[in-house]
């Protein structure tokens, strides 16, 4: 059966910005110019950990449509990877979704051009399982995964968290074995809840795996998320800005800028992954680091949508710094 990534379902939005933004790649002690509009980076309170940790010697791989390797926000950011779709080694992104994805886990952060990431040490690793359309078999995902835990992925982001990866979590499939793969070798794997407004236990309660809500800009639940997974957490998910590719491809039809807005769990989780990576350059095996971003986690009105609560980024890596 063929699935689809999280944010290519109906709940997708998608606001095209205005060309010309990006002039330039500038040097690295200029601010990036679209910064101001990722309002998830300050509701993450990422700045204020970024003083601690910002995600060094960290490879977060991307499983997904792939990544737009010239991408002046990208490129010099990536490490080698593979295209399970093509079979070989240059996984370009056809669709526009993993290179959005990756911009929020790890763009280059003030070299003057375009956005921050949210780990703006950390390394990209793109795993092409998904086509052009956005579609995949749980056969290829799984070798994503695999592959990325064996060629050194660290953290490991999927944000394919719609019926297709949930339901064989559920089941106990190849997915699951996958992850639980992952996490032997020392990645922690974090994952979309995707996108159909459901409450839901989506894996097997003994899968290593952070299950991500979505966040709106009120910190609430966004109207689509999936709730229900045990110890999951929330963060932005709602209209986030980050890369797109240069070229045209679905998500890109009316918009060549580099740049634009998606909403959904696949846009909450590699904000996740790029905190997941801030806690991995300061020391934390996989379980720790599931540990901190669950306990650090804030939920004062105890919205269940929200899980454990929204991630927060300066209050992880203080507790793992013992504070």
């Amino acid at each position: 059966m063929r699935r689809r990534p999280a944010t290519l379902a109906a709940f997708t939005a998608f606001a095209a910005l205005t060309a010309g933004l990006v002039t330039g790649c500038g040097d690295d002690s200029e601010p990036d110019p679209l910064r101001a509009q990722q309002w998830g980076i300050d509701a993450l309170k990422l700045p204020d950990a970024w003083s601690t940790s910002k995600g060094e010697d960290t490879v977060i791989a991307v499983v997904d449509t792939g990544v737009d390797p010239d991408h002046p926000d990208l490129k010099g950011r990536l490490v080698d990877g593979y295209d399970f779709v093509d079979n070989d080694d240059k996984p370009k992104d056809m669709n526009g979704h993993g290179t959005h994805v990756s911009g929020i886990a790890a763009a280059h952060t003030e070299n003057g051009v375009g956005i921050s990431g949210g780990a703006p040490g950390a390394k990209i690793m793109p795993v092409r399982v998904l086509g052009a359309d956005g579609s995949g078999t749980d056969a290829n995902i799984t070798k994503g995964i695999v592959w990325a835990a064996d060629n050194g992925a660290d953290v490991i982001n999927l944000s394919l968290g719609e019926s297709g990866l949930m339901a064989r979590l559920l089941k106990g499939g190849i997915l699951n074995q996958a992850i639980t793969h992952a996490n032997s070798k020392g990645a922690v794997v974090v994952a979309a809840a995707g996108n159909d407004s459901t409450a839901l236990q989506p894996y097997k309660i003994d899968t290593p795996v952070l299950v991500v809500n979505a966040a709106d800009q009120s910190g609430l639940p966004a109207s689509f998320t999936n709730f229900g997974a045990q110890n999951a957490v929330a963060a932005p998910g709602v209209d986030i800005l980050s890369t797109l590719p240069t070229y045209t491809t679905k998500e890109t039809l009316k918009n060549l800028t580099g740049y634009g807005r998606l909403s959904g769990t696949s846009m909450a989780t590699p904000y996740v992954s790029a905190v997941a990576a801030l806690l991995h350059h300061q020391g934390q095996n996989p379980a720790e680091i599931m540990k901190t971003i669950q306990g650090s986690a804030k939920n004062p009105q105890q919205i269940p949508k929200l899980g454990l609560g929204n991630v927060d980024a300066a209050a992880a890596v203080k507790a793992a710094k013992g504070e």
